[in-house]
C-alpha cells in the first residue's frame, strides 16, 4: 500500500470522482462521503489497515466498521477500487434487486464487517470484536469511523464506557467531526463540545486532528504498532468538512439528502477535476 501522500492524494480525487458518478447515476449521500475520504483513503492505502481484498476473510486482518452507514458509496467505491469486488458492481443500479450492493452496507458484501445504517452501534460492534480478539490472544486492530451526529446516540457513551472499563487498547473510534447531522448542524440540536473532554474523561486517549483532510495530520495521528503500547482505547477526533472537494456541497446540511442533478453535474466534475491532486 501506498505511504506516499501524493499518491494518497490522487487516491482521494480519484475517489471522489467515482462516488459523484455513482451519485449521479444511483443516488446517496455525496457530502456524507465526501467528509470522510481522507481518513478512509488513509486508513486502506496508508499502510495502517493489515486487509487482503483477496481473501476478505482472512483470520489476521484488521477490522473496519463503518458505523456512518450513509457513507455506503464511499465504501463500495473503495473497496472495488482495491479488488474486493468486481468494478462491475459499482456501474449496476445498486439499490436495485440486480446487484448486490444496497442502500447500506451489509456484512454479505465482501470487505464489510459489519451491517450498518440504524446510527450509534457500530462502537458496540467494535467493542465486542475487540474484546473476543482479545480472548482468542489476536493482536487485530479495530476502527471504527462514525459520524459525530450519531454520538448524540446513548449507546455510544455506553459503548465507551465498557471500552475503557475492559482496557481494549486495540479499539480506536474515528470522528468524523464535520459539524452537520442530517438535518441541521450538530450544536444546535445536541451540542458536543467539549468533545474531546468528554472521552477523556470516559477514561479513553484522545487525538485531535484539526485538519480531517491532511493526510501528514491523519498519518501521524493513526496507529502502526501491533499491538498498541496503550491498554486504553484510542478515539481520534477528525475535523472535516461536509462535502469536501465541491464547494456546492460543502457545509450546507441539504446535500445530505439532495441528489446530484444534471442541472449540477458539470459543476461538480470540473471543480474535480481541477483540483491538484
Amino acid at each position: 500500500m501506498a505511504t506516499d501522500i501524493s499518491e494518497l492524494r490522487r487516491t482521494a480525487k480519484r475517489l471522489r470522482q467515482k462516488v459523484l458518478e455513482m451519485c449521479y447515476a444511483h443516488g446517496g449521500h455525496i457530502s456524507t462521503c465526501y467528509s470522510s475520504v481522507e481518513i478512509l483513503v488513509s486508513l486502506y492505502y496508508g499502510g495502517i489497515l493489515r486487509i487482503d481484498p483477496q481473501n476478505p476473510a482472512w483470520e489476521e486482518r484488521d477490522r473496519f466498521i463503518l458505523s456512518k452507514g450513509h457513507g455506503e458509496t464511499l465504501m463500495y467505491a473503495l473497496l472495488a477500487d482495491l479488488g474486493f469486488f468486481p468494478e462491475e458492481w459499482t456501474r449496476t443500479a445498486y439499490r436495485s434487486g440486480s446487484c448486490r450492493l444496497g442502500g447500506h452496507v451489509d456484512h454479505k458484501i465482501p470487505g464489510i464487517e459489519v451491517t450498518a445504517g440504524a446510527l450509534g452501534h457500530g462502537l458496540g460492534l467494535g467493542c465486542g470484536m475487540a474484546l473476543a480478539a482479545r480472548m482468542d490472544g489476536l493482536p487485530n486492530l479495530h476502527v471504527v469511523l462514525m459520524g459525530d451526529a450519531e454520538c448524540s446516540e446513548g449507546s455510544v457513551w455506553e459503548a465507551a464506557m465498557f471500552a475503557a472499563q475492559h482496557k481494549l487498547g486495540q479499539l480506536v473510534a474515528i470522528v468524523d467531526r464535520n459539524g452537520i447531522g442530517s438535518l441541521d448542524y450538530t450544536e444546535n440540536y445536541i451540542a458536543l463540545e467539549p468533545f474531546a473532554d468528554k472521552w477523556r474523561s470516559f477514561g479513553w486517549e484522545v487525538v485531535t486532528v484539526d485538519d480531517g483532510h491532511d493526510f501528514d495530520s491523519l498519518m501521524a495521528a493513526l496507529p502502526r504498532s501491533r499491538p498498541r503500547a496503550s491498554e486504553r482505547p484510542l478515539a481520534i477526533i477528525a475535523r472535516t468538512t461536509k462535502g469536501k472537494g465541491v464547494s456546492l456541497f460543502e457545509n450546507d446540511p441539504i446535500w445530505h439528502v439532495r441528489p446530484v442533478t444534471s442541472d449540477i453535474i458539470e459543476q461538480a466534475r470540473a471543480e474535480l477535476l481541477e483540483q491538484d491532486a
